[in-house]
């Protein structure tokens, strides 16, 4: 409460273009702190009276003296109950709380959402190579190129012919494989 008031009176006194002088300003913010700080005094002070009167209308003193066992039992039990209900009560208002916050935290995200969702434009179709997108990715470090046909490996047709005549020398194990495919050369891989 007094924290509006002096924000209500700074905004009305120190307003953009004022025709008070700096001393006469500096003057009046110093009023209103000390004012702003009596104010607040005040309300620490009522607060401690109404606590204090609180505490009174709950929980009045006790008199203990001259009283017999059983009957310091019952004011015992009594306390406790009231103890118990006090637990009950905080507890509830800590879950209320909590509820409360953990609402309040969905709805700023719901806020997020809403505030953050746009028209995505129209992309436009633009022709990059491989090597400048990897450009693009990973800066300038990248070496590699993707120029797939560069890195592939020439054969010529020679070598080809030189190992086909490598592989009939030493033998090929598919004819093997074909003359016993048919069930005469099964069964003479059984009679053997």
């Amino acid at each position: 409460m007094a924290i509006t008031v002096i924000v209500t009176c700074l905004s009305y006194y120190f307003q953009p273009k004022s025709k008070i002088s700096a001393s006469r300003r500096l003057s009046l913010k110093l009023l209103l702190l000390a004012r702003a700080t009596e104010e607040l005094e005040a309300e620490k002070a009522a607060r401690e009276e109404e606590k204090v009167r609180y505490l009174g209308e709950k929980f009045p003193p006790l008199q203990l003296i001259g009283l017999k066992m059983n009957d310091l039992q019952k004011i015992c039990e009594e306390i406790h109950e009231k103890i118990d209900k006090v637990d009950e009560e905080r507890y509830d208002c800590e879950a209320k709380v909590f509820k409360q916050y953990r609402d309040i935290h969905d709805l700023n995200l719901k806020i997020l959402d809403l505030g953050g969702k746009f028209k995505k434009p129209a992309l436009r179709k633009v022709r990059v190579s491989a090597d400048e997108m990897l450009k693009a990715l990973f800066g300038s470090k990248t070496k590699a190129s993707m120029d797939l046909r560069s890195n592939l490996k020439s054969v010529k047709k020679e070598d080809i012919k030189q190992e086909k005549e490598l592989t009939m020398e030493v033998g090929d194990w598919r004819k093997n494989v074909e003359a016993m495919s048919d069930m005469k050369g099964r069964k003479k891989m059984f009679d053997a």
